[in-house]
């Protein structure tokens, strides 16, 4: 593991109806997207201060997809009608702000009303409170856009699952959507209403393994505290097959948290070190290669500065991702994807975060990704690890592959950190890859 900053951060102290509203100039220009208050800025010097922070994100990946990661249904119309998505943020603290999304719509959504609360058990929820945006309860927003909540008085605590309500007023198309969740959330029926002040879980007769319109949680955090981006594919995002040709997921790994992420979470935690770990992985992402307009979402390179460098007090982003350019069509090449790194370091620097490489996991013996679709993959594979490990541009390294590979064939993933698939690692994988990582290559910002 190599690292240009080895120094340790301080000790964690964080604790613990149907009626739209009309969204003035002013009031979109201080909650849509591009917004200077919603989004962390370029050279941050702030980290001296108590601020938003990153504590969940998700980035959106399409909304025409009609089925989730485990072959559930996912609605391609929305009427009047209430969601509940299970959130789990990485910090706790006394405000927090929400990020709705309606990024892949086809025109304008109406939240009617959105709340947040405390899950009790399954859509079961507890001392919900209403949230707004810009004063107003109800807002629209316009397709391709995302919007940021007013600051809410909510005390909240890491790890602790929240339920965020989002009653949809009137008719809307298929809802933008972060394809698997690897957790599950829940929806009431059409025509049932504004049902986001309700405790019961009752009414939401429907589940889903996506999260539907939201996109980010922030929490005010105190000075110090800071989100680093694991951003991704599949292998960020979590994923874990139940068949050699990966689909569907397995429902077992659901609201276990278990990605590598996740475990990187608990490590720094352990640790006393105040950094976020925020999720930007989408299965089957490329580096390269856009997949609009379904799950595959846009390349990394596209999406990188609003799924990566756009959240709220993020200092550093960890990339793993390049194995789905040489295994799904059309191919990329070995130096396609150098170049595209090349490209999201650029981006990281001039935004002043730091940025680190996480080397591609083997796959040779995976039916997607290598043998059925591209057996000559693991050769621009070695080619690109090569790259990352000698290159001098980025911040750091993660050599996933290392610490996954099977030592008696280094083109595999070791048996009992793999999923059927022979792509994916299994939990027990995604905890080795978690612990590949050096915590103090990203314990501090490097404006601090």
């Amino acid at each position: 593991m190599r690292s240009t900053d080895s120094r340790t951060a301080p000790k964690r102290t964080a604790p613990a109806g149907r009626c739209a509203a009309v969204i003035t100039l002013a009031i979109a220009a201080s909650v849509l997207t591009g917004s200077t208050t919603a989004t962390a800025q370029p050279g941050d010097r702030h980290c001296d201060r108590d601020r938003f922070v990153a504590a969940w994100t998700a980035s959106p990946t399409d909304s025409l997809t009609p089925v989730d990661a485990s072959g559930g249904p996912v609605p391609l119309a929305v009427d009047d009608q209430t969601f509940r998505m299970v959130i789990t943020p990485n910090l706790g603290g006394e405000q927090l702000r929400l990020h709705l999304t309606n990024r892949f719509g086809q025109g304008p959504v109406t939240f009617g009303e959105v709340t947040v609360g405390e899950q009790t058990e399954g859509a079961g929820a507890t001392r919900i409170q209403p949230v707004t945006f810009g004063g107003n309860r109800s807002v629209t927003v316009p397709a391709g856009a995302d919007i940021v909540s007013d600051p809410l008085p909510l005390r909240t605590t890491s790890a602790q699952p929240l339920v965020v309500g989002i009653h949809v007023a009137g008719r809307a198309g298929p809802p933008t959507k972060h394809w698997n969740a690897n957790a599950t959330s829940y929806y009431s029926p059409a025509g049932s209403g504004n049902l986001t002040g309700s405790p019961a879980a009752g009414p939401f007769t429907a589940r889903t393994g996506s999260w539907l319109y939201i996109h980010a949680l922030d929490v005010l955090a105190p000075a110090g505290t800071h989100a680093v981006v694991a951003f991704g594919d599949s292998i960020t995002d979590g994923f874990v097959g139940t068949t050699p040709a990966g689909i569907p997921a397995d429902r077992a790994v659901a609201d276990t948290d278990t990605r590598y992420p996740d475990f990187l979470q608990r490590r720094l935690d352990d640790a006393g070190i105040p950094v976020s770990v925020v999720n930007a992985g989408i299965g089957s992402n490329r580096v390269v290669t856009g997949g609009e307009p379904f799950l595959f979402g846009p390349s990394a390179v596209a999406r990188f500065e609003r799924d990566a460098l756009n959240q709220a007090g993020v200092s550093g982003v960890l990339v793993q991702e390049g194995i789905n350019d040489l295994g799904l069509p059309p191919p990329a090449t070995a130096d396609q994807v150098i170049a595209g790194y090349e490209q999201l370091i650029t981006a990281a620097h001039r935004a002043g975060k730091k940025i680190w490489l996480g080397t591609l996991l083997p796959a040779s013996d995976a039916l997607v990704n290598g043998v059925l679709l591209t057996p000559e993959s693991e050769q621009h594979r070695q080619e690109i690890n090569t790259w990352i490990r000698t290159q001098q541009l980025a911040d750091g390294i993660a050599d996933f592959d290392a610490a996954l590979r099977d030592p008696h064939n280094p083109a595999t993933l070791r048996a009992d950190y793999s999923s059927p698939d022979r792509l994916h690692p299994s939990p027990h994988g995604y905890r080795a890859m978690a612990e590949a990582v050096e915590l103090a290559m990203i314990a501090r910002h490097p404006g601090c």
